[in-house]
């Protein structure tokens, strides 16, 4: 944990995902190569996502891209037979390599201005988790919104150079306090974003972009992480104060060690005020694998929305407890997602979305 020792910008904040959204965007799945041998299932799992964030009673739009007319015309004719209000959904023309918006989407912030407090983009480089070579169509997305909303966009710049970062590698409890990972962020060799970076660039990066005061580095991340430790998949607030961390018992699962780790490393965090954060447990289904392949499967991609909890569920007994834990601490209704076949793009909910904070 370090609280950061640079200059923090007080205009600008990121805030939490459970305050009011605007809206929430996703990408309409357009990609077969995210899902391989389970693309077709894979829109009607949209629909029902949509369906539950663009409920009556949320006040919340749903953004979604498509990468064509044609594509537009089914996803609204696939959302239509699902019951979605398409009164409630607003679709824009905008080619994507993949679409997983939490990484590739735009960081909503909010400024502080002569005027009162606006929303802007806070404009992070995308590289495919330095991964993969196709991304260029996914890294023009945030100035393509910015541009489509009539938003500022500010790039995010350290030393020079444009800093590369994804939405799933932080989470914030919107005091300035920010959650992260060591292994995603540091490690030399393997899906290097920002060459050379250390703790303190990151922490100056967050201080002056986001308007972060106080960073807890956790270490790694789950097994079968495609983004090499993303944050999002283990370890989440659902309040200024609470955080849940995921919890394996096998000891025989590589995840047990893992974040027993981290957990070791939250008994000395504390949030930006110097009070100890409290952190609940929260089970991991048991390991879920296709193709031979182990699939990040866990109940903290969930995405808080301005109506309900949505929650990855994995057809395990381990859904009931993980969505009653969940339903205990957070303050809306916690709605349970069929994610089996989601879950093979190496991603669930909340990698798939992105929350617009309402403007105040």
């Amino acid at each position: 944990m370090s609280a950061a020792r640079n200059p923090v910008r007080r205009d600008v904040r990121l805030p939490a995902e459970w305050e009011p959204h605007a809206a929430t965007w996703i990408t309409w799945p357009q990609n077969p190569c995210d899902w391989p041998g389970k693309f077709q299932p894979m829109p009607w799992a949209f629909a029902e996502i949509i369906r539950k964030i663009a409920n009556a009673e949320s006040g919340e739009r749903v953004r979604v891209l498509v990468g064509s007319a044609a594509i537009l015309h089914r996803a609204s004719t696939q959302l239509k037979k699902a019951h979605v209000d398409l009164d409630r959904v607003d679709f824009f023309v905008l080619p994507t390599d993949r679409g997983w918006m939490r990484d590739c989407g735009p960081c909503f912030i909010e400024k502080n201005g002569p005027d009162g407090k606006t929303v802007a983009i806070s404009g992070f480089g995308f590289d495919a988790w330095s991964k993969y070579p196709d991304f260029a169509l996914d890294a023009a997305v945030p100035q393509a919104i910015a541009g489509l909303m009539g938003l500022d966009l500010e790039p995010v710049l350290h030393q020079g150079r444009l800093v590369t970062f994804e939405g799933g590698a932080l989470d914030v409890n919107g005091c300035g306090t920010l959650l992260t990972t060591e292994e995603c962020c540091l490690d030399p060799l393997v899906q290097v974003r920002n060459p050379g970076f250390t703790h303190a660039d990151y922490e100056a990066v967050f201080a002056q972009s986001l308007g972060i005061t106080n960073t807890i580095w956790l270490g790694g991340g789950i097994v079968g992480d495609d983004t090499h430790g993303h944050v999002d998949d283990f370890c989440r607030f659902v309040n200024a104060t609470t955080m849940v961390l995921c919890q394996e018992q096998d000891p025989a699962d590589p995840n047990q060690a893992i974040l027993e780790e981290n957990r070791e490393r939250l008994e000395s965090a504390t949030l930006e005020d110097g009070a100890r954060p409290e952190v609940v447990r929260l089970p991991m289904p048991a390991p879920l694998f296709f193709d031979g392949l182990r699939l990040p499967a866990s109940y903290a991609n969930f995405l808080i929305t301005n109506a309900a909890v949505l929650v990855p569920t994995f057809n395990d007994a381990s859904d009931r407890i993980a969505l009653g834990i969940l339903a205990e601490i957070c303050d809306r209704p916690v709605v349970g997602i069929h994610a089996v076949d989601l879950v093979w793009g190496l991603g669930t909910i909340h990698c798939l979305t992105r929350q617009e904070p309402l403007q105040a």
